[in-house]
């Protein structure tokens, strides 16, 4: 108590300090060891939330490369199962010899053209045995009509042959004739067994040109590589698979055409111009290539669960994968479905994206397409 009154002022000054230790408003001196340690954490902090926002952005935005050294640009082309194909890779090396090797093994597996294919002697009924590519067609190809109650369907052939291309056998086609094809269409009449096909009626014949184009893409796609090839792009007929990124360094800058009478796909129009890396396009149907009916456009498309052409408004459909066999058939299968049932199976298969051109009830035509693609359009 006495040494309380002998010093007051610095009694006062403790109970001062004693009470700042416990104030959180009040502003503290930092000792001289403890800079390094704020500023540490700040550079941590800083680079946690950079990091972050790095990882996010390559997340949803692939970035682009440098450009490829010009001894390392390879191009290459020919003709493939009636069409050509367009090749454009980074490589040290040229890989033709390898990519015709490919599409000559896809060719014996499911060309129908090809009296010494696998299919051909399957549609001839003088063997059964199938080999891989054949098995990764056909099983795929099963998993699309089932996903699409039998939109898609690589038995209709005989139906799509009576009508002829464009229609053309229309004025001949029967009911009588549609009904004596139809007992011999349909995907579950075939099942592939211990690797062997097995069919319910020996007239039913396969057809997997609907899929084959985008099935040929993919393997010399996986071709190349297996040859360490990382940039690419392979186009065969319009059907297109990219990985990494062009010449330029940047995305591949593909086009989605309004298709023609040219099989060779030689002479199109542009209608969008998408940006894309690790994925796979396909087009089905044709723009210009339509009949009327009351004065409504309907394109030339043969439904195999009734036999007969498709009325719906889907004149071209484009789809999106990760590869371009599956990119193949869904776009066929949609162009079946016609737009309402075709968007239903969309949502039903986020993988999947797809731009439609469709004609209205007075024959104007007009485009949709899916969220996702919207991102893509340069």
């Amino acid at each position: 108590m006495k040494k309380e009154q002998e010093n007051p002022e610095l009694n006062n000054q403790q109970k001062k300090e004693e009470k700042n230790k416990f104030d959180p408003y009040t502003p503290h001196r930092i000792k001289w060891w403890g800079w390094p340690l704020l500023l540490l954490l700040i550079a941590g902090t800083v680079y946690i939330i950079k990091t972050h926002d790095q990882g996010k952005q390559t997340a949803t935005t692939p970035t682009a490369g440098k450009a490829w050294e010009a001894q390392e640009t390879q191009r290459g082309e020919g003709s493939v199962f009636g069409t050509f194909y367009h090749i454009t890779y980074q490589s040290g090396q040229n890989l033709q010899t390898g990519v015709e090797a490919t599409l000559q093994e896809v060719d014996k597996s499911l060309s129908p053209f090809n009296k010494e294919s696998v299919i051909t002697a399957i549609n001839n009924n003088t063997s059964m045995d199938t080999n891989k590519m054949f098995t990764d067609v056909f099983q795929l190809a099963q998993e699309v009509s089932v996903a699409t109650d039998g939109a898609f369907d690589i038995t209709v052939a005989p139906l799509v042959n009576l009508w002829g291309f464009g229609f053309k056998n229309m004025d001949n086609v029967s009911e009588e004739k549609v009904d004596s094809l139809l007992q011999y269409v349909g995907y579950e009449k075939v099942k592939l067994v211990e690797g062997k096909i097995v069919k319910e009626c020996p007239e039913t014949m396969l057809d997997c040109s609907a899929i084959a184009k985008g099935y040929g893409v993919d393997a010399v796609g996986l071709y190349l590589e297996s040859q360490g090839v990382k940039n690419y792009m392979v186009e065969i007929g319009g059907e297109v698979r990219v990985r990494g990124t062009n010449p330029k360094g940047e995305l591949w800058h593909v086009g989605i055409n309004k298709p023609n009478d040219d099989p060779t796909n030689m002479n199109n129009e542009i209608e969008q111009v998408l940006q894309l890396t690790q994925m796979a396009m396909a087009t089905s149907g044709n723009y210009r290539n339509f009949y009327e009916k009351d004065g409504k456009k309907y394109a030339h498309t043969i439904d195999p669960r009734t036999g007969h052409p498709v009325q719906h408004s889907i004149l071209s459909s484009t789809v999106l994968a990760k590869d371009c066999a599956t990119a193949d058939a869904y776009a066929t299968a949609f162009m079946v479905l016609g737009l309402e049932e075709a968007k239903k199976v969309l949502a039903q298969h986020p993988d999947l994206m797809a731009f439609f051109i469709y004609s209205d009830d007075e024959g104007g035509t007009h485009d949709w397409c899916s969220q996702g693609l919207k991102e893509m359009i340069k």
